[in-house]
């Protein structure tokens, strides 16, 4: 894609309104050195110099859709103690609006801590409840979003599942079916543990591990060329037959992503990442822009391609990021 083309569809990402349902983290971050194996156990000892806070699960892809331009409307549950606090404060300094975000006084907001020793991480300690959301709350979430689109109040819904008990088959498909009259796309990144059973997204973006897993079918090394592989094939065939989702984006890591578009050819949309010091968040940039992109009038093509580039620039950093609308166009000739 060139430049100019590329600038078109990134301008028309503001104003762009996009409610993203998920589980909402707080990524913690701790960096230190380590310089002696500790006398009590085989084990290191991390001489701590600094910690830092920054959106994690969904509330890091709507961190990236602000970041690149387009409004972002939360929902998901928080608890009301000091971590539900100082995230929806991180949040609110994103501009991401978090007006019907629930807090709840049983609910443990989520928080994961990454132990990390000159760039390379040797742990990760997570604090949440493995009990589902309550139906009411979701039931709540559903009936605000429905209301929303029949108000045309919102241009796009992006799902975000990390398997924490928010998201349900009811919530997504009855979004869907409203969506669908006001021909707004409905995105999806799932999660292999909590097997949904929906159809008619708009777009769906596993990676290869997590798409074989939801098909059921044994992982396998891919041969090249990724796109002609059998296996693969084998697993975008099903998914797409048991989700009838029109866009499946299978991310591939360092064989860059495959596009599955109803009535068009297979697509292999290679890398664009020159490092790679961290993939946490590449999926959530990917799904975050690739949307924004569909409601820029991007051609599902176009959308990869955008996606993939916004990816290449996340993975070069450490820790969840976002990328800036003239980072991204600058990646293109």
């Amino acid at each position: 894609m060139k430049k100019e083309k590329v600038r078109e569809i990134i301008n028309k990402f503001r104003g762009k309104r996009i409610a993203v349902v998920g589980d909402l983290m707080l990524d913690v971050y701790v960096w230190g050195k380590v310089s002696r194996i500790s006398p009590e156990a085989p084990v290191p000892v991390v001489h701590v110099k600094e910690k830092t806070y920054t959106l994690g699960g969904a509330a890091n892809v709507m961190r990236n859709i602000t970041s690149l331009g387009g409004e972002a409307l939360a929902f998901g549950v928080i608890g009301k103690g000091e971590n539900g606090t100082f995230l929806l404060n991180l949040m609110d300094e994103q501009g991401i609006n978090t007006e019907n975000i629930i807090r709840d006084k049983n609910y443990l907001t989520i928080e994961k801590q990454r132990i990390i020793a000159e760039s390379q991480q040797l742990a990760r300690i997570d604090y949440e409840n493995q009990e589902s959301v309550p139906k009411d709350m979701q039931k709540s979430i559903t009936t605000c979003i429905i209301s929303m689109i029949k108000k045309n109040e919102i241009d796009a819904v992006i799902f975000e599942d990390y398997a924490k008990g928010l998201l349900s088959n009811d919530m997504i498909n009855e979004v869907i079916k409203t969506a669908k009259n006001k021909n707004i796309p409905i995105s999806l990144d799932p999660h292999p543990s909590h097997k949904l059973d929906v159809k008619g997204l708009t777009l769906m973006t596993p990676n290869q591990s997590e798409s074989f897993a939801l098909a059921g079918i044994y992982p396998k090394e891919l041969t090249k060329p990724v796109h002609k592989d059998p296996s693969l094939l084998n697993v975008a065939e099903k998914l797409n037959t048991e989700w009838d989702v029109k866009q499946l984006l299978i991310t591939l890591g360092a064989n860059g992503m495959v596009l599955f578009e109803h009535g068009k050819d297979v697509i292999h949309i290679p890398t664009k990442a020159k490092e790679v010091f961290d993939v946490t968040g590449a999926g959530d940039t990917v799904i975050a822009s690739y949307t924004l992109a569909l409601l820029g009038g991007a051609t599902g093509y176009e959308a990869s391609e955008i996606s993939n580039h916004a990816a290449g620039v996340i993975v070069g950093k450490v820790g969840s990021s976002s990328v800036t609308p003239e980072e991204l166009v600058n990646l293109f000739s």
